[in-house]
């Protein structure tokens, strides 16, 4: 895994208990972090190949975000932190919508060439920025 990937991984290993939104073929993260003893469970749209000791479960967070009124969430979303990776700006709204739900932080990455559609606050981690967004108030 690459530094950057490293030091992300030694920051979100502050939860306990993390879901990882649209994890597709970068597992490298969700398994450092179970590694390091946390609970990973790794949602996507489709079955994407994940380490031993991370749970996967086909979600779509857009429709799960659509889904909240009045819609309890399920369990594999009653955690400390939701996060991405890489994530693309149409999907920033909704993953934390459905942190917010959770009542769980919110952390990501963006593409790179795209800038947060959310309300954050940065953190340099490494040579990578990590997005937190501001969580309701």
């Amino acid at each position: 895994m690459s530094a950057p990937r490293t030091e992300l991984a030694a920051r979100l290993a502050t939860y306990d208990r993390l879901v990882e939104v649209g994890i597709g073929r970068r597992p490298e993260v969700a398994a450092a972090l179970v590694d390091a003893g946390c609970d990973v469970t790794a949602t996507d749209v489709f079955d994407a190949p994940v380490p031993e000791g991370v749970r996967l479960v086909r979600d779509d967070v857009v429709e799960r975000a659509e889904g909240l009124d009045g819609h309890p969430l399920p369990d594999h979303y009653r955690v400390d932190a939701v996060y991405g990776l890489n994530l693309p700006a149409e999907l920033q709204s909704p993953a934390r919508d459905v942190a917010r739900a959770a009542g769980a932080d919110f952390l990501f990455t963006t593409l790179g060439f795209e800038e947060p559609v959310i309300p954050v606050a940065c953190e340099t981690v490494g040579t990578e920025t990590l997005y937190v967004a501001e969580r309701r108030r």
